[in-house]
C-alpha cells in the first residue's frame, strides 16, 4: 500500500510516494515531540505527579547553570594557563646620530627587528592548567550535588502538598457524617432524650472541623510557595494521587557505600587535589623563569673599503632570579600548604556530617516504618471498632454522646496522622536517596 503526496516523476499527474514504514517513523516522531513538549504546557488543571514535579525543577535550574556555566569558564581558564604567554615584538632604531648625519653616516646605526618568547618557571604551565582542570571539576560536582537538592527539595515538598490534600479529603468526607449525628442529636434534644449539652458538643465539632479546613488552606499557600521556588506557576496545580513506592531501603552498609559517590563529597576531593596542585605551583616559583630574544639589525652605507655594512643579528636569553625573592615564595607555599591543610579538613567534615546525617535519616526511616506498620495492622482498626462500638451504644440509649464523638474525631486523626506518618517516611527516603545515590 502506497500513499502519495506531491508528484511522481515517472507520472507527471500523481504525487510523490511514501511508504507506510517512513508514515510509522514520521508519526513516532512527531508523538515523541508532542510527548516532550507537553509538560511544558500542561493545563492549569492537569493533576501534577512527582515525577512531573521533578522533570519542571531540574529543566534549567537557575543555580544549576551557574554552576555549570563556571565549570566551563574554569575548562576555558584551564587553556589560558596551559599556554605559553603572547611572544613581543620589538622594533626600534638603534644609535641615530643627533647632532649630525643621517641613517647612514655612523655604522652602528641600525633599524632593530626583535622577538621575545618567556617561558614561565619550571612546570607552572602544566600545573595550573592541571588546578584550573580540577576546579572545573569541582564545579561541576557542585552543578550534580545542586541537582541532588534541588530533587529532594521538590520531592519534600509535593509530598507535603499530598499530605494536606489527602487530609482535606478526609475532613471534608466525614464532615457530613458529623453534620447528621448533630442534626440527628438536635432531634432527640426536640423530643427530651438527649440534653442540650449533647447538642453544643455536636455543633463544636463541626465547627473545628471548619477551623481544620482553614489550618489546612493556611499550609497549602505555606507549602505550595515552596514547591512555587522549585517549578513556579505549575506548583498551584491540583496534586496527583499517586504516591511513590518508597517501602524498602538497602542495608546502612549499602546506603554509605553509596555516600562514598556523592557529588559533594567528589567536589570536596577535587578542591583537595586542586590545592594541592596550588602547593606544586607555588614550590615551582622557587625555579627562575625565562625568556628566548631574537632581533634583527639592518645597517645602510658602506665600509670604508667600499663594501656594504653588515646587518646584525642578535640572540640572548634572559634568566630570572629568584632568590631574590626568597621570601615571597616561601610566603606563597606557605599559604599554598595552609589552603591544602583547609580544603583536607573540609572535605572530612563533610563526610562526617554526611554521615552522621545518614545514621540519622536511616533510624528515622526506621522508626516511621514501625509506626506505620503498627497503624496498618491495628490501631486504625481498633480506632474504627471503638468509633462504630460507641455508636451503637449512643443509639440504644447506653452509651454517652461525647463518648460517640471522641471515638469518631480519634478515628479521623488516627486516618489523617496515618498519612503523615507515610509522608513523613517518603521524605525521609528522599533525603536517603539523595545521600546515597538511590534511584527512586
Amino acid at each position: 500500500m502506497f500513499f502519495t503526496i506531491g508528484r511522481d516523476p515517472e507520472h507527471p499527474q500523481s504525487g510523490r510516494r511514501l511508504t507506510r514504514s517512513a508514515l510509522i517513523h514520521a508519526t513516532v516522531a512527531v508523538l515523541a515531540i508532542i510527548v516532550i513538549v507537553a509538560p511544558a504546557y500542561a493545563r492549569p488543571d492537569t493533576p501534577l505527579t512527582l515525577a512531573a514535579a521533578e522533570d519542571l525543577a531540574l529543566a534549567a535550574e537557575p543555580g544549576q547553570l551557574a554552576l555549570e556555566a563556571r565549570a566551563a569558564a574554569l575548562d576555558e581558564r584551564a587553556v589560558v594557563a596551559g599556554e605559553l604567554p603572547d611572544p613581543m615584538l620589538r622594533v626600534g632604531l638603534n644609535n641615530f646620530p643627533l647632532e649630525s648625519g643621517g641613517f647612514s653616516t655612523e655604522g652602528m646605526t641600525q633599524v632593530m627587528v626583535g622577538y621575545r618568547q618567556a617561558f614561565p618557571a619550571g612546570k607552572t604551565r602544566s600545573l595550573s592548567y592541571e588546578k584550573f582542570g580540577l576546579l572545573s571539576d569541582q564545579m561541576s560536582q557542585n552543578a550534580s550535588a545542586r541537582g541532588r537538592s534541588v530533587r529532594t527539595a521538590t520531592q519534600k515538598a509535593w509530598l507535603e502538598l499530598y499530605f494536606l490534600d489527602r487530609a482535606e479529603t478526609l475532613i471534608r468526607e466525614s464532615r457530613p457524617f458529623f453534620a447528621d449525628l448533630a442534626e440527628i442529636t438536635r432531634s432527640l434534644y426536640a423530643v427530651g432524650r438527649k440534653t442540650q449539652q449533647d447538642v453544643l458538643r455536636a455543633e463544636l465539632e463541626l465547627s473545628r472541623l471548619d477551623d481544620r479546613l482553614i489550618d489546612i488552606e493556611r499550609q497549602r499557600g505555606r507549602a505550595q510557595s515552596a514547591l512555587a521556588e522549585w517549578i513556579g506557576d505549575d506548583a498551584r496545580r491540583p496534586v496527583a494521587s499517586n504516591f511513590p513506592n518508597w517501602n524498602s531501603l538497602p542495608a546502612l552498609a549499602d546506603l554509605h557505600q553509596g555516600l562514598q559517590t556523592h557529588p559533594a563529597l567528589a567536589a570536596a576531593s577535587a578542591e583537595v587535589d586542586a590545592s594541592d596542585a596550588s602547593v606544586k605551583i607555588a614550590d615551582e616559583r622557587s625555579k627562575p623563569s625565562w625568556a628566548l630574544d631574537i632581533g634583527y639589525g639592518y645597517r645602510e652605507g658602506n665600509l670604508p673599503n667600499g663594501d656594504p655594512r653588515s646587518d646584525f643579528v642578535t640572540v640572548g636569553v634572559t634568566a630570572g632570579l629568584p632568590f631574590f625573592r626568597k621570601k615571597s615564595v616561601d610566603s606563597t607555599l606557605t599559604a599554598a600548604l595552609q589552603d591544602r591543610s583547609a580544603a583536607k579538613s573540609s572535605m572530612l567534615r563533610l563526610e562526617r556530617e554526611l554521615g552522621s546525617q545518614l545514621e540519622a535519616e536511616h533510624a528515622q526511616w526506621r522508626e516511621l516504618t514501625r509506626r506505620l506498620d503498627l497503624y496498618d495492622t491495628q490501631i486504625l482498626n481498633q480506632a474504627q471498632g471503638q468509633a462504630e462500638a460507641a455508636l451503637l451504644a449512643y443509639q440504644s440509649d447506653a452509651g454517652d454522646f461525647a463518648d460517640v464523638m471522641r471515638s469518631y474525631i480519634g478515628y479521623l486523626n488516627a486516618q489523617i496522622e496515618h498519612i503523615r506518618l507515610s509522608v513523613d517516611r517518603a521524605q525521609s527516603y528522599a533525603v536517603l536517596a539523595n545521600l546515597a545515590g538511590l534511584t527512586p
